[in-house]
C-alpha cells in the first residue's frame, strides 16, 4: 500500500505485515466513544485544542495500553550503517517496538478500540510523521476491537523487546540517526 503523498518533516515509518488501507485512526481504552472534540493535551497547556488521529502506516506505535511508556524505531534514508547495526543487527524486522517488562501483563490483557475517523476534516501535522489534525469535531465511521497486542506485533513482523527499564534505549535512539517516536515516557521506570 503506498503512503500517502505529502510532505513529511520526517520519513514514514516501513510498512508492515498486513497493513490494510490507508485510513486515520483513534486508539483508546474506551469502548464507548463516538464523538471527538477539539482538545488541548494536558502534557501541552499552550497547544491549540485539536482532533488527534494516526494513519494506518503508524498505528502500530498505539498497540499498547495508554499508559505504557514505548519508544518506536526505524531506519530512514539517512541512518548510519553504525546505527543500523548497533540498533537492528541482529534483527530482520523494519521496526523496533520497546516497552517495559513490568507493563506485559498489561499488555497481554489490554483491549484497545480503534476508532476510524472520516478524512476530509483532517490535515497531516506540520511536524510529526503519521499523525493528522482537526480543528472540528469528528464522528468516528466504525469501532474496531484490538487485542493480543503482543500477537500483534509478532503477527505484523514488529519486533517487541522488554527490557528491565526503556531510559538507557531511549537516551540512545534519541542521539541516533534512526526515526523515533516515544510515548507516556514520564511513566518509565
Amino acid at each position: 500500500m503506498d503512503y500517502p503523498a505529502h510532505r513529511l518533516a520526517h520519513e514514514a515509518a516501513p510498512p508492515y505485515l498486513g497493513e490494510g488501507p490507508h485510513a486515520l485512526w483513534h486508539y483508546s481504552e474506551d469502548p464507548g466513544l463516538g464523538r471527538f472534540r477539539p482538545h488541548t493535551p494536558v502534557t501541552n497547556p499552550t497547544a491549540p485544542p485539536l482532533v488527534w488521529a494516526v494513519d494506518t502506516r503508524h498505528a502500530p506505535m498505539f498497540w499498547f495500553p495508554r499508559d505504557c511508556p514505548r519508544g518506536c524505531v526505524w531506519p530512514v534514508s539517512s541512518t548510519t550503517d553504525e546505527d543500523r547495526e548497533r540498533f537492528f543487527g541482529q534483527s530482520a524486522a523494519p521496526r523496533i517496538h520497546v516497552t517495559e517488562s513490568g507493563w506485559l501483563d498489561r499488555m497481554r490483557s489490554c483491549r484497545l478500540y480503534a476508532y476510524r475517523l472520516p478524512p476530509e476534516p483532517f490535515r497531516p501535522h506540520e511536524e510529526v510523521g503519521g499523525y493528522w489534525v482537526s480543528d472540528e469535531p469528528v464522528e468516528a465511521l466504525e469501532r474496531v476491537s484490538v487485542d493480543d497486542l503482543v500477537g500483534r506485533h509478532a503477527a505484523a513482523g514488529i519486533e517487541l523487546r522488554l527490557t528491565p527499564s526503556i531510559r538507557p534505549f531511549w537516551n540512545r535512539v534519541t542521539a541516533s540517526t534512526l526515526e523515533f517516536s516515544g510515548s507516556r515516557l514520564r511513566n518509565a521506570s
